[in-house]
């Protein structure tokens, strides 16, 4: 033991020399564990995702002694079919765009070759990797881990694979999984996640849609060359958004060649004699000749895990009732992530996660997370980037009288030279006699790498003046946000 510790082996990883695995052939569950004979623990973890993880490693560093659970592979649906594979077919879309921009540049390019299926295996070799990272992680806490469904069957009692396993605290962090509606011939769609089992790239698409994983995948197929017909049911994509993003990226999708299928909802979906979908709507067109259709209208929590068992309340949408501590209706019993329907993103759920731990096994018996103020980021093209109230948020909380809005729209340097013209558009919205900055949206090449430390900037409490102390950097766009008068 000394020598490990001159060597900086952590007692967690002291344990992957007595851990052993367990297999029970009637279940198929496997059970990575440090003891045996006892299957009674500090923290239970449902799920197997960030933020189920996070928490998990985070409480065994407190000294709990913990059990994760997931049937699917580790990571969640960030890593596996959703923020990770995206972000790499965004990045593959983009190098198509600096291609088609390396012209007029200068440079001499030649014929040029897209391959999804190269794409996509190197992708899914990417994932691989990081679930093994996951799961050497888990062994390096000294955590035990079960790969099976586990279900509750009373108060902090779950069962996986035929045995049954208590806890003194239990943790939810199921997640959730895509919703298709119900239409006539929906079994034709593929989800979101199904986006990611393509082996091949459709040369015509359709997608059903009008939030940020519709508004992403469509972009992703029209810039790799797919053609791209975006239904959506009203006037104009990701509504719940500040107006200057729904407005720029729906006219941006027009721009980039999406037909954009406005006030249209899919009645029938129905395959035709050479095997493309046709598609019907209840306002009487129809469109035919696609190759893949795609649902991206929503997302369902994954609640069907005995919670009744666990006096576990859920809402009206199903998600699992939580206040700001994240404890649900059950004693020692918590919930966080997708699984809540609260800011849906990785990173919240990871916060979450730890500051749970904290309370639970830190000695912090008041931390929290605060779900103000999150910055994110669309995928979209451009991409969007956002923090903070929107207009409408922040004149219904402080008044429309008491708000000042500072707008800048213009073209990125680097456009100057190519015939694309994307706009670049920034909003700083502030509120009250000091102006203190509320909301920040943007749209535009490299929001999403600006957006980080201005979401700082903007939790310590900045104002207008505190953006226009700090000196700008010359010549960048970010610097639009410490200039605009």
């Amino acid at each position: 033991v000394k020598r490990e510790r001159m060597l900086g082996v952590t007692r967690g990883a002291r344990s992957l020399f007595i851990r052993h695995k367990f297999f029970n052939p009637s279940s198929s569950c496997v059970v990575q564990r440090r003891n045996m004979s006892d299957n009674q623990f500090d923290y239970l973890v449902l799920g197997g995702g960030s933020g189920g993880i996070a928490s998990a490693r985070r409480a065994a560093e407190r000294g709990a002694k913990v059990a994760l659970f997931e049937e699917q592979r580790l990571g969640g649906t960030c890593v596996n079919v959703g923020c990770v594979p995206k972000k790499v077919m965004f990045n593959t879309a983009m190098v198509a765009e600096t291609l088609h921009d390396a012209t007029q540049y200068g440079f001499t390019v030649g014929e040029t070759k897209f391959d999804w299926a190269v794409v996509k295996e190197k992708r899914d070799a990417y994932i691989k990797r990081l679930n093994g990272i996951y799961a050497r992680n888990l062994d390096k806490s000294g955590i035990t881990f079960v790969q099976g469904r586990a279900s509750f069957v009373g108060p902090n009692e779950v069962e996986a694979g035929g045995q049954r396993y208590t806890g003194k605290h239990v943790l939810i962090a199921t997640g959730g999984r895509p919703w298709i509606p119900s239409f006539d011939g929906s079994d034709l769609a593929i989800d979101s996640d199904g986006f990611f089992d393509l082996e091949t790239q459709p040369k015509k698409v359709a997608v059903i849609g009008a939030g940020y994983i519709a508004v992403e995948l469509s972009g992703i197929f029209r810039t790799l060359g797919s053609e791209v017909s975006l239904f959506i049911r009203r006037d104009r994509v990701l509504r719940a958004f500040d107006d200057v993003i729904a407005d720029t990226i729906t006219s941006q999708l027009v721009e980039t060649g999406v037909d954009l299928c406005r006030n249209s909802n899919v009645a029938k979906a129905e395959r035709a004699g050479d095997g493309s979908i046709t598609i019907h709507t209840r306002e009487g067109k129809t469109y035919s000749g696609y190759d893949v259709l795609l649902s991206a209208v929503g997302r369902l929590p994954n609640t069907e895990i005995g919670l009744e068992a666990a006096g576990v309340k859920l809402d009206q949408r199903k998600h699992i009732e939580v206040d700001k501590y994240q404890n649900t209706s059950a004693p020692n019993t918590y919930a966080l992530g997708d699984v809540c329907g609260r800011v849906l993103l990785t990173p919240v759920a990871i916060a979450a996660g730890r500051k749970l731990a904290e309370r639970l096994f830190g000695n912090q018996p008041d931390a929290y997370l605060d779900y103000t103020g999150v910055p994110s980021v669309i995928f979209s093209h451009p991409p969007s980037a956002s923090c903070g109230l929107s207009t409408k948020e922040a004149e219904e909380q402080y008044g429309a009288e008491n708000i000042k809005l500072y707008q800048s729209r213009f073209t990125n340097m680097y456009n100057s030279m190519t015939d694309r013209k994307p706009p670049t558009v920034m909003k700083l919205i502030c509120a009250g006699k000091d102006e203190k900055v509320v909301g920040l949206h943007m749209v535009g090449k490299d929001v999403d790498e600006i957006l980080q430390g201005f979401g700082v900037a903007m939790k310590m409490g900045a104002t207008k003046a505190d953006f226009d102390s700090c000196v700008a950097i010359h010549p960048t766009a970010a610097e639009e946000l410490v200039t605009m008068r």
